[in-house]
């Protein structure tokens, strides 16, 4: 590792991702402490949060007769619709209580705009609507990204993929993050990150 121009991105470690969250991700709640190992390794750290408004357009309650992981036409595309969760300011939204901000330089919140999801911490789910963390990244010389959180398949990897299409170095340790595995998106995901390069770690460190 260069402590100069590595970063390790926390995904999304937030109550309700978590056991009995409102989009609880099974076994959530075991990457707390494998991040808080790794965060205590880079000398930079980055923390995203999940933070919705009230009424979000990617909730299935904002859809009349939608069920909860069904999904509808937005304007950009296809979109999953999900319980609510992660209203901004609730306790959902907050992060989990045992994970440890100390090292976290800077918190990226996404998904704020009413009308458009974001999985990832680069870009929302237009495609084209950047958060800022490419720039924030660039301009500190950061080279190679490594990634944990919730979920492998959703955010994470969605994450991954921006940051290696942006040309920096992109890794992910599956150890610590935890999948919501809705009709394979698993394995689609561990795919798409192979087909692009992405380092995939099996443990919860980067051996």
């Amino acid at each position: 590792m260069d402590p100069a121009t590595d970063v390790f991105v926390v995904i999304d470690v937030q109550v309700d991702f978590c056991p009995d969250g409102a989009l609880a991700v099974a076994d959530g709640g075991a990457v707390v402490a494998p991040i808080n190992r790794l965060a205590r390794r880079f000398a930079h750290v980055v923390a995203t949060q999940d933070w919705h408004p009230a009424g979000h357009g990617s909730f299935a309650s904002s859809h009349p007769g939608a069920a909860p992981f069904s999904s509808v036409e937005l304007s950009y595309g296809a979109q999953t619709l999900w319980p609510d969760h992660c209203v901004a300011g609730s306790p959902g939204a907050a992060f989990h209580p045992g994970l440890d901000l100390e090292p976290v330089q800077l918190i990226v919140r996404k998904g704020f705009r009413q009308a458009i999801d974001s999985y990832s911490a680069f870009f929302e789910n237009d495609r084209t609507t950047p958060t800022g963390l490419g720039g924030y990244l660039r301009e500190r010389g950061f080279r190679r990204a490594v990634f944990a959180g919730l979920a492998t398949d959703y955010c994470v990897a969605y994450s991954a993929l921006d940051a290696a299409a942006l040309g920096f170095e992109a890794h992910v340790v599956l150890g610590a993050c935890r999948a919501i595995d809705l009709g394979g998106s698993l394995a689609s995901a561990l795919a798409q990150m192979q087909a692009v390069g992405v380092g995939l770690h099996h443990g919860d460190d980067l051996a």
